[in-house]
């Protein structure tokens, strides 16, 4: 009997380049002969036409289910929600806009189906025609990650993996309310391939992800797997402390030595700033963890479907 695929797309305003991107990974998929593949696609909420573009593709194939939030939950949800609603072997998540290139695919399914690995995923080894400064914290981003988390997270890995149902179960497992999915896909384990391309430009509109974006998702990366920074504030306050009593020593001994001349009040306005300003970002640090913890308190859930077929 043929194994199921699943490929679990997200899409949030893809309307201009779905039909494209179905057309494409069908011809890629046509050409594997021992496989069945059904595709599941996620509408994150989207304001244009995306969810009529998949409700038009479902009624031309049957291999097509979608589901449709409520409003936009992000990226996390909707893969989120895919990897549960799917029922393949093997699940692929793939993005609709074709950076994500199909034609991997064939090499993914047969190295997944020899057994060795459990996980075959892509990375990026090239950011050609991203803006330098993006590129530049995009990199900045995975080496602080992997110095502050117990996780190793490759740098420019994609969400463009196929991975076995156990793995995805794994996945499944976690269930907190502010995800991360390249640490979580980190955080399971398990036997992982690494395919490497170029980085390949939209086939159509611009990126969703503004350098705000992906400054506050690179924030909830950081958060959520490394307990580190809270210590920052504990290492500030001994520095500060050992720097004061270095400066109380120095005092004393310059007023024993030459008398207590008027000292500016410029520099002591400056030591206040600094001091106040290392409080303020210690507090603010141990602020994001308990507002993490708020949500997650909460038990709200991780998205809400408006319909599906």
């Amino acid at each position: 009997m043929k194994k199921l695929i699943s490929i679990v797309v997200p899409c949030y305003n893809e309307e201009n380049v779905l039909s494209l991107f179905f057309k494409e990974v069908n011809k890629v998929i046509k050409n594997i002969k021992d496989k069945n593949f059904e595709f599941v696609f996620v509408n994150d909420g989207s304001n244009d036409n995306t969810l009529n573009v998949i409700k038009k593709l479902s009624i031309k194939k049957k291999n097509i289910k979608y589901l449709s939030f409520s409003r936009n939950f992000g990226k996390e949800a909707a893969m989120y929600a895919g990897m549960k609603e799917s029922n393949g072997e093997y699940i692929v998540i793939m993005d609709a806009d074709l950076q994500d290139p199909p034609a991997l695919l064939t090499e993914m399914v047969k190295t997944i189906d020899d057994g060795e690995y459990d996980v075959v995923a892509t990375r990026r080894v090239s950011r050609k025609g991203e803006p330098l400064i993006r590129s530049f914290f995009a990199r900045m981003f995975y080496k602080i990650i992997n110095r502050l988390s117990d996780i190793d997270i490759v740098d420019g890995a994609r969400d463009y993996r196929i991975m076995t149902r156990k793995v995805v179960d794994s996945i499944l497992d976690c269930q907190e309310y502010n995800r991360f999915s390249k640490g979580l896909f980190s955080f399971v384990g398990f036997n992982t391939k690494w395919l490497e391309y170029e980085n390949i430009k939209r086939v159509s509109g611009e990126t969703k992800w503004s350098f705000f974006k992906l400054f506050r998702y690179a924030m909830e990366g950081i958060i959520s797997f490394s307990t580190l920074p809270l210590s920052f504030a504990s290492i500030f306050g001994i520095i500060i402390c050992f720097i004061s009593f270095i400066a109380i020593v120095f005092i004393v001994i310059r007023t024993l030595l030459f008398g207590d001349p008027v000292g500016g009040w410029p520099s002591m306005v400056c030591i206040l700033l600094f001091v106040s300003g290392i409080q303020l970002l210690c507090m603010g640090i141990i602020g994001q963890y308990l507002a993490k913890t708020y949500l997650e308190t909460k038990k709200r859930p991780i998205y809400i479907i408006k319909e599906k077929n």
